[in-house]
């Protein structure tokens, strides 16, 4: 009896099983974000988002959506349609036309723009190429990529604009990364090379980038702050110098014993570095705002190579002064001077500077300084120059002393001939040293020795404009006898000022006393 009897309750579980069963296989797995539920059975991404299998159903409960924008183009580029702005969750893409077309493709050409919502988990900072052991990097925005067909053409005629939206903000944030993925037989990693910063704001940062590839952007949390002892030194001897290139600036317009055309080259040299030590003081930390700061990056370009430029025509004198030593008055050198100094010294730095600005406006000033960019090798619109002019006026330094031994060696003892030509001498020696030896300091600032060379560059540096106010001036006879006659002026008209101040206050009416004596008195005894 209790056969029959269970059946039925058994009979009745195994419904319930079943239908529960049932219900589980016809219903759909949690989707992921963007997604939606089909027939109860599989997930489909929603409109304008892509799986990453790319696969249009799924079930895979890992599966991703990702937001995607596409472009088809059928016919040629034109003025209206010369870039293409492509957006994505908040990301966005500029792309010229001409690139997408791709040249003599037959037929409609297309570009994709796809933005990974959790990509960055994967492949996050720790794949960066220039991972710095001292700094925190970490991803900061979603992956981007960018395709463009029927050819798969990853180099571009002219860069892409890439704009990302932050993930989060951080106000210790110091070093911003535009990276992309970069694939070798080695392995793959996160590079920078091909790709540089526009712009950088709490919100958003802004890359261009010379191919298509995938992108993203990388920040630095940087625990280090500026060397203390190094700006302290920076900043008193940039001060420093300031006063001396002052005081050399007013010593060579006032000494009239001293006015000639290498006086007038001393002057100009002075200028400059004055004027570009000076912004470099008030506006070398000014990034905000960009344009602002840009401005300022160009003025300092423009300051910086007029300094150089006059010391390459400084160079060039010296060199002509000394095949001139044993001539007293040689005006056909004053004349060449004063006919090219002023359109070179001047004109050769705009022009230099005014290429590097129509060629790359956006690479003055960086996200911490108001200097040239380091990316696409723009710095070297200024290192280039410093280096052929130090390169001439080594060129220069070496003929001056070949030319100067021969002098010497065919010397009488005419004693003023030696005086002028050890001068001289002494004077290349530290001309040298001013113009070209403390920017290549500069230049050599990596590896261990980075420290020590950082140091030896902001002490010398800072202290050209003493350097030059001592060469030229204090180390000068003309000038030393200029400065003792401006100091007994001096003291005479303050002891005049004196006499003339106790002679008010006695009164026009009033006779001295047998004791008074004034100055230039002598008291007579009877």
């Amino acid at each position: 009896m209790q056969g029959p009897l269970l059946l039925p309750g058994l009979c009745f579980l195994l419904s319930l099983f079943g239908a529960a069963t049932q219900k589980t296989k016809s219903s759909c797995a949690k989707c992921p974000a963007n997604a939606s539920c089909v027939n109860n059975t599989h997930c489909t991404c929603d409109h304008g988002y892509t799986s990453g299998s790319g696969q249009k159903l799924f079930t895979f409960p890992l599966e991703t959506c990702n937001a995607i924008e596409t472009r088809v183009i059928t016919d040629n580029c034109s003025e209206e349609r010369k870039t293409f702005n492509l957006n994505v969750q908040m990301n966005s893409m500029d792309i010229h036309c001409s690139d997408i077309i791709q040249g003599d493709t037959q037929g409609p050409s297309a570009i994709a723009f796809i933005s990974y919502s959790s990509l960055g988990n994967i492949i996050n900072a720790t794949f960066f190429e220039e991972m710095d052991k001292k700094d925190q990097v970490y991803l900061n925005s979603q992956v981007v990529s960018a395709a463009i067909g029927p050819k798969r053409n990853v180099s571009l005629s002219k860069s892409v604009t890439l704009t990302f939206q932050h993930v989060k903000t951080n106000s210790s944030t110091k070093k911003v990364f535009c990276v992309y993925w970069k694939s070798t037989e080695q392995g793959s990693q996160w590079s920078r090379d091909g790709c540089f910063l526009l712009h950088v704001n709490k919100s958003h940062t802004m890359c261009n980038c010379s191919h298509l590839s995938s992108f993203a952007v990388l920040m630095a949390l940087t625990s280090q702050e500026e060397d203390p002892v190094l700006t302290i030194i920076t900043y008193v001897g940039l001060s420093v110098s300031l006063l001396c290139l002052l005081l050399a600036a007013l010593t060579f317009l006032l000494c009239k014993a001293i006015q000639n055309t290498s006086t007038s080259l001393h002057l100009q040299l002075s200028l400059c570095l004055f004027l570009a030590h000076l912004l470099f003081l008030v506006g070398i930390d000014r990034t905000e705002p960009k344009m602002l700061c840009s401005i300022i990056a160009g003025a300092l370009h423009y300051l910086y190579l007029a300094a150089f430029t006059w010391m390459l025509l400084e160079g060039l004198h010296l060199f002509l002064t000394a095949r001139n030593l044993t001539v007293v008055n040689y005006s056909s050198i004053n004349r060449l001077m004063k006919w090219i100094m002023f359109p070179v010294g001047y004109g050769v730095p705009a022009v230099t500077v005014a290429i590097s600005a129509a060629s790359r406006p956006h690479l003055y000033g960086t996200a911490d300084r108001c200097w040239l960019h380091l990316d696409q090798g723009f710095i070297w619109s200024f290192l280039g120059p410093v280096c052929a002019i130090f390169s001439v006026n080594l060129v220069l330094f070496i003929l001056v002393f070949w030319i100067l031994k021969r002098k010497l060696s065919s010397l009488n003892s005419e004693v003023s001939t030696i005086q002028n030509t050890r001068m001289l001498a002494f004077k290349a020696t530290a001309q040298l040293f001013i113009l070209g030896c403390t920017w290549c300091l500069g230049l050599l600032q990596v590896g261990p020795a980075a420290q020590v060379m950082a140091y030896l560059f902001a002490i010398i540096n800072s202290l050209q404009g003493f350097f030059i106010f001592l060469v030229y001036c204090l180390l000068s006879q003309q000038v030393q006898k200029q400065y003792r006659k401006w100091f007994r002026e001096i003291v005479k008209s303050k002891s005049e000022s004196e006499t003339y101040t106790l002679s008010s206050k006695m009164g026009p009416d009033s006779k001295p006393s047998e004791g008074d004596v004034f100055p230039g008195q002598v008291k007579i005894k009877y």
